[in-house]
């Protein structure tokens, strides 16, 4: 591929989860621009990335709905002319921004989950019973801007084969499938120490009560939480109630770089994670690039990634029974998927990424 202008637009960069991460390594990949919203430059330098080729197009609130709907209408109105030749929209609220900028393809980590797949989960679990009208209005009126957005993107890629249906299903839309870049690497194996380890953005849909409650009936075991959260008030409600109700040997910890969570990765005896129906979720990946078994339920993504009996087990319906049926299973002797592990990673790894990606960009040049 002939070098190429890039800009890749992302709603909010003010907390570092998966997708940011995918978003950073493309950037640092394809010589590329980030375009985004709210920026946190210190988390961004302490993932190993730089922070000197991203950009905001202005602020938004920290609470839904202001801030994805002002992070949509910002992207809407976002005209960057000639400067580019290709743009890549890899958040979800910034595909609003192929309106004007165009070639373009969408690297699609989800449609909207709040407002389509787990609709009547956020309305259960997050939404004050008193604002749930507003809130079901505010659904009917943005899954038709959404759907009409989608007129604007030339091309979408999907992260996984979860992703991929509800691509079709929600929005309509074939897509072709490239998985999240991991860069294998940058993860080692150091040992199978006396911990678990869980990665999770604190928020009602991974569940973490099923994790509290198996290590409370598991006293002789650890578990510790990589967990971060955002300013919103939701977030910052299940945050609290999660720290309030930890068991003695169940410990969190947020915001920290790169070098301590590899090492977390290296010496942890397992890695646990309990999220439903996730989109695909890099964690498993970066847990198995460092030799180590995952726990994690018989669901989404994590079924293109684990292998059941081979680089871990997937629970189907999972509950703290199970989960603790699971640790005990695997506590016997974790070492044994040290290889597998690894090599499953490797399938992963960023320069296959890369690869597939400047092939999708380059047939938009040569069509």
């Amino acid at each position: 591929m002939n070098k190429k202008r890039i800009a890749i637009f992302h709603n909010f960069m003010d907390n570092i989860g998966g997708a940011e991460i995918v978003d950073l390594i493309l950037a640092r990949e394809l010589d590329a621009d980030i375009y985004t919203t709210n920026i946190d430059k210190e988390k961004i330098i302490k993932m190993g990335f730089s922070s000197e080729n991203i950009f905001s197009v202005g602020n938004v609130p920290i609470n839904p709905p202001w801030k994805q709907e002002m992070a949509y209408w910002k992207f809407r109105h976002f005209d960057l002319g000639e400067k580019y030749d290709f743009y890549i929209i890899a958040g979800d609220w910034a595909m609003s921004g192929a309106h004007h900028n165009r070639p373009n393809m969408w690297y699609v980590y989800s449609p909207m989950r709040e407002i389509f797949d787990l609709y009547e989960y956020t309305r259960k679990h997050t939404v004050p019973r008193r604002k749930r009208l507003f809130f079901d209005i505010w659904v009917f009126y943005r899954r038709y801007l959404i759907k009409n957005s989608c007129r604007s993107i030339n091309g979408i890629i999907s992260i996984s084969q979860n992703v991929q249906d509800r691509v079709k299903k929600y929005l309509g839309r074939d897509s072709t499938i490239i998985y999240p870049p991991t860069d294998t690497v940058k993860y080692h194996y150091g040992k199978n120490g006396d911990f678990w380890l869980s990665v999770n953005r604190l928020i009602n849909h991974k569940r973490l009560e099923i994790q509290l409650e198996a290590f409370r009936a598991l006293p002789d075991e650890k578990l510790v939480i990589v967990g971060s959260y955002e300013s919103a008030s939701h977030f910052r409600f299940y945050a609290r109630h999660i720290i309030d109700n930890l068991p003695s040997n169940v410990e969190i910890i947020s915001w920290i770089d790169e070098k301590r969570l590899t090492d977390l990765y290296a010496d942890c005896k397992g890695f646990i994670t309990t999220s439903k129906d996730e989109d695909y979720g890099m964690t498993v990946v970066e847990a198995m690039a460092s030799g180590k078994p995952v726990i994690a339920p018989n669901e989404g993504g994590y079924k293109e990634t684990v292998i059941h009996g081979v680089t871990g087990v997937l629970i189907d319906d999972i509950d703290e029974e199970k989960l603790i049926k699971a640790i005990r299973e695997i506590g016997i002797d974790p070492a044994r998927y040290k290889e597998a592990c690894v090599a499953q990673a490797k399938k992963f790894d960023t320069a296959i990424f890369i690869e597939k990606i400047k092939k999708i960009i380059d047939s938009h040049f040569h069509a």
